[in-house]
């Protein structure tokens, strides 16, 4: 809480250098997007791996490792379910509250009809990238001009 509160105060105080810094980041992010600036490091490793000899103890390795990589993406969003689940009076509330997992489960239930819209994506890959990488563009000048916390702002 402590850090919380002074982390909170540091930024407030300079809210504006937070703002065109934080845009910059995403501009720069939508600019590697449309391909205008070509960096590697966001591309991951691109080799081939052998499968055959993967066993239980592998599927749990990659599960964790999976966890620990999409922690700070999903931690918040845990977070406020989990306490919003805590508060039910029934366990199978808590369960349908969460529902985190449907997602996942019906996609590995459904890979093989999900593979002609993974294959239209494969297609229209380039559109895609542009269209993200001008959004991105868009919100990193809103939020680096003030604009996009008053937008926020109004929804709260």
């Amino acid at each position: 809480g402590a850090l919380a509160g002074t982390l909170g105060g540091f930024l407030r105080e300079y809210q504006t250098v937070v703002n065109v810094v934080s845009g910059l980041i995403v501009i720069f992010f939508g600019l590697n997007f449309l391909g205008v600036l070509k960096f590697n490091l966001f591309k991951g490793i691109q080799r081939d791996v052998n499968t055959d000899n993967m066993g239980v103890l592998s599927a749990f390795v990659f599960g964790v490792v999976f966890s620990i990589g999409w922690t700070p993406c999903v931690g918040t969003f845990l977070g406020s379910a989990l306490m919003l689940a805590s508060q039910q009076s029934h366990a199978a509330a808590g369960v349908l509250m969460l529902g985190l997992g449907i997602p996942f489960v019906l996609s590995a239930v459904l890979i093989d009809y999900l593979k002609t819209a993974f294959d239209w994506i494969k297609k229209h890959y380039k559109i895609i990238n542009g269209i993200s990488g001008g959004l991105l563009i868009f919100i990193g000048v809103m939020m680096a001009t003030g604009a996009f916390g008053r937008l926020m702002s109004l929804f709260s």
